[in-house]
């Protein structure tokens, strides 16, 4: 039987990636999107074009008083799509960035960094504890910049801060079940998110590249198969650790 993986904003970026990598690996996916409709059903017909199953849900994952309804949503598409009643893993990933020096930040881009970054992801998981089968994977998603610093991402990385050391905790809590949970901490990759700026600015991409051991910064190519691998079976006994992707940045 086919695994089924939620990867949270799919439908762009490292989402897009890590759930064509899904597809790649023979696993079926539920994307979700906030906002771009036209682009989540592009990956979920990429996807479905690999002879794999993909439906797309909206989701805004900084409103956690939407999260009961999208629950109801997802149950409907897992009897509909796969007869089943529950998924086995979950890839949060959705996200934005917000740079700003701590003089300069507004308590707005504070919150919402919190509430996607961290409450979201909190209560998100808490809401679809019930839909996740036994022996599953949970991927949080972190940041290099939790373990190197860059003026202008305090508040960000912060947040993603808290989410690896809420990964421990849910590894700890829910280990029981036999569920592996880890966070993944891409360094800087060249994708839209923050505006595009590693990708599309020529010098914050060469310091980022000249911080890098391995001499360039990463690709979306560089991260989604990475965590399709983490969901396999390969990885089973890997519960509770930090995995930075970063080509060794800032060492």
């Amino acid at each position: 039987m086919s695994k089924i993986t939620l990867v949270t904003g799919a439908s762009r970026g490292l989402g897009r990636n890590t759930a064509l990598s899904i597809g790649r690996h023979g696993g079926d996916v539920i994307v979700t999107y906030q906002s771009r409709s036209d682009d989540a059903q592009a990956v979920v017909a990429e996807i479905r074009s690999m002879g794999r199953k993909a439906v797309a849900l909206q989701l805004d994952t900084g409103n956690v008083a939407s999260f009961d309804g999208f629950a109801d949503r997802l149950r409907a598409s897992l009897r509909e799509t796969w007869s089943r009643d529950t998924l086995d893993h979950i890839v949060n990933n959705a996200g934005h960035g917000d740079y700003a020096l701590i003089g300069q930040t507004t308590e707005a881009q504070f919150d919402g960094l919190v509430n996607v970054h961290f409450k979201g992801v909190y209560f998100l998981i808490q809401t679809l504890l019930p839909l996740i089968a036994d022996g599953g994977r949970i991927v949080n998603l972190s940041s290099g910049l939790t373990r190197t610093s860059f003026p202008g991402y305090a508040a960000y990385a912060a947040v993603k801060g808290a989410v690896e050391v809420l990964t421990r905790y849910l590894a700890k809590e829910l280990g029981p079940r036999g569920i592996a949970v880890n966070t993944v901490a891409p360094g800087a990759i060249e994708t839209d998110f923050g505006g595009g700026a590693v990708r599309d600015n020529p010098d914050i991409n060469k310091l980022f590249a000249e911080m890098t051991a391995l001499g360039r910064v990463g690709l979306p190519d560089d991260i989604g198969p990475m965590i399709a691998s983490l969901l396999s079976e390969d990885n089973r006994w890997v519960t509770a650790q930090r995995i930075e992707v970063s080509g060794g940045q800032g060492i």
